[in-house]
């Protein structure tokens, strides 16, 4: 039997030599003495990047992980016997699992925005077409714009790059808009810490994306459209510009396309790394070749904006979802999700967990099941502590809301965001007030300046956190910031500045607790802020073993083997090492 040989050659696999797996692959493949010599594919992201280079054999559906060049004779000698137990994955229980579906990394998630990643060659245009790529474009074309718009409506599909605003609507508005020049636009620009969803997405299957910007086109009436890809996405924009010139051969693209007397065609934009170049109206001033700042949108962009012409943005996870939605129907992809939150969404899964990566899975799954299911609990048997979502700008929920269903609304209610879809696993090593410092810190460089409640508040409210972090805010504070957060919430000109204090207003809100420790006590309940705590040896743990003093950077550990060593204050930078080095739990922090 004819086998496939499927190498993840996503940016995280690649980081860990899957090149060098894939030409070894080949040529110790065309040393083989058999009929028929296994296909050697390069694929996009399988989503589990921790465990790479990741490797799948078809049709057997046996997946190995943490794949070097030297397993690949194991592997070969493999495909008409026994499974190379070694390279499995180990279940919970510790039993070695064969396919993904067993994994339960993968077990529950639904992919379909993911559909295709990880199993084709997204430099291949054949490839897509061979799992029914395109069809949903003919389709599409065959239908009257209102019809496809009329489809994505009664999918409940919702914008996934943060805002969550019916696509449908969007599209239709648009179209109602009277006007020959129009632009159809996809956000590649994914700037949220931690966030990678978009990026696999645009690596591993392009051509899903292009098809439903194409789709949207039709069904908007734009001639003209933009892949707008953050710069540092190398591989991304790579794969994009492959697609664009397969689907202008094969008809996809441009001039009157599949017959049908439709032309649209479309170019890629790098972005220059601009946080705020996320947000619509900075990210079309950025095409212009303008400063990528926000406007005023009292006149909104399906009315008037590329080039001052009636314009659709869409993200990247958005328009994956189109083609999927138009070959299916809207009623199925409505079947999935909440009432208010319809089909699936990616996250990114990472932090203090064990199982980290890229995840999809239907609108509605918990929180827990997405941690402890998926994620396989807390990283080190420590104990949970929250989740931030929704990117810099999202906010963190505690254990205790732990089964609430994730959707837009429900996130929303509970002072946080969907976002583009990160999801960040905290421990109790975490400390809430500095979390948020590190996220005001970060929107306060990323801020445009445009507007005074977003350049001034943000670095007040800086200045605050910065104070109570180390040890010398007071209670007034804790007003104060509260004051800021609405001011900015409800004056910015932009999302960036309006969703800036939920950070803050989050954590105060369910972890005010640590602030008022911070601030009347003069500690980090964490032990993470620099200024407020102190590292000392235990003396009745401490073997004398030396392994703290040297490893100590500064010198700081005095002793003598096999007796009691102390640590110098006055020297102590607290940069933590002799905690993670001694082996006997020595070391403590007040």
């Amino acid at each position: 039997m004819h086998k496939k040989i499927l190498i993840c050659c996503g940016t995280g696999c690649l980081a860990n030599g899957s090149q060098a797996v894939v030409d070894e692959f080949i040529s110790a493949s065309l040393g083989m003495e058999v009929d028929i010599l296994p296909d050697v594919k390069k694929v996009g992201c399988n989503g589990f990047c921790e465990n790479g280079p990741i490797v799948t054999i078809l049709p057997d559906h046996i997946t190995y992980y943490k794949v070097h060049p030297k397993d690949v004779e194991d592997i070969l000698g493999s495909l008409n016997g026994e499974p190379v137990e070694r390279l499995l994955y180990k279940d919970d229980a510790g039993k070695p699992v064969l396919s993904r579906e067993e994994n339960p990394f993968y077990a529950s998630q639904l992919k379909i925005a993911l559909r295709n990643t990880g199993m084709i060659d997204p430099g291949n245009i054949d490839d897509y077409i061979g799992t029914g790529g395109y069809e949903a474009l003919r389709k599409a074309l065959s239908y009257h714009r209102k019809e496809v718009i009329k489809e994505i409506e009664i999918s409940g599909l919702r914008g996934r790059g943060g805002a969550g605003f019916p696509t449908g609507k969007k599209w239709r508005s648009c179209f109602e808009v009277p006007g020959e020049t129009k632009y159809m636009l996809c956000n590649g620009d994914e700037g949220d810490p931690g966030a990678f969803m978009d990026r696999s997405i645009l690596e591993g299957d392009p051509h899903s994306v292009l098809e439903g910007l194409i789709i949207g086109a039709y069904a908007i009436g734009a001639s003209q459209g933009y892949f707008y890809i953050r710069d540092e996405y190398g591989l991304a924009l790579a794969h994009v510009q492959k697609a664009l010139e397969e689907a202008r051969a094969r008809g996809y693209l441009g001039h009157n396309i599949l017959n049908s007397g439709f032309s649209f065609d479309c170019e890629i934009v790098r972005g220059g790394g601009a946080f705020v170049c996320g947000e619509s109206s900075a990210l079309m001033a950025s095409i212009e070749g303008k400063v990528g700042e926000p406007r005023v949108k009292y006149i909104r962009s399906v009315e008037k904006g590329l080039f001052e012409k009636p314009t659709v943005l869409n993200n990247v996870e958005t328009l994956a979802n189109v083609p999927y939605i138009i070959f299916h129907g809207g009623t199925e992809y409505a079947k999935l999700g909440t009432d208010g939150s319809k089909g699936t969404k990616v996250f990114s899964l990472v932090g203090k967990v064990n199982r980290t990566g890229l995840v999809e899975v239907p609108m509605g799954i918990t929180l827990r099941d997405l941690v402890f299911q998926i994620g396989g609990g807390i990283s080190e048997n420590r104990k949970f502590k929250a989740v931030q979502t929704g990117g810099p700008s999202g906010g963190c929920i505690p254990e205790k809301l732990m089964d609430l269903e994730i959707d837009f609304d429900s996130l929303k209610d509970n002072g946080s965001m969907m976002g583009s879809g990160g999801i960040i696993v905290m421990d109790e090593s975490t400390c809430m007030v500095e979390l948020a410092r590190y996220y005001v810190n970060f929107l306060a460089g990323e801020s445009c300046g445009k507007c005074t409640p977003c350049r001034e508040g943000l670095r007040c409210m800086l200045e605050i956190l910065t104070r109570i972090c180390e040890g010398n805010g007071e209670p007034s504070d804790l007003d104060l910031l509260e004051e800021l957060s609405y001011t900015a919430s409800l004056a910015s000109l932009c999302e960036l500045g309006r969703t800036a204090a939920n950070p803050v207003m989050s954590t105060i809100k369910y972890f005010k607790d640590e602030y008022i420790e911070h601030i009347d006590n003069k500690r980090c309940p964490a032990g993470a802020c620099k200024s407020l705590i102190l590292y000392e040896i235990a003396k009745e743990k401490c073997r004398g073993c030396s392994l703290c003093a040297k490893n100590c950077p500064v010198n700081a550990i005095k002793g003598e083997l096999k007796k009691t060593y102390e640590i110098d204050q006055d020297v102590c930078i607290k940069c933590g090492t002799c905690l993670s080095k001694c082996p006997f739990d020595a070391i403590t922090v007040l």
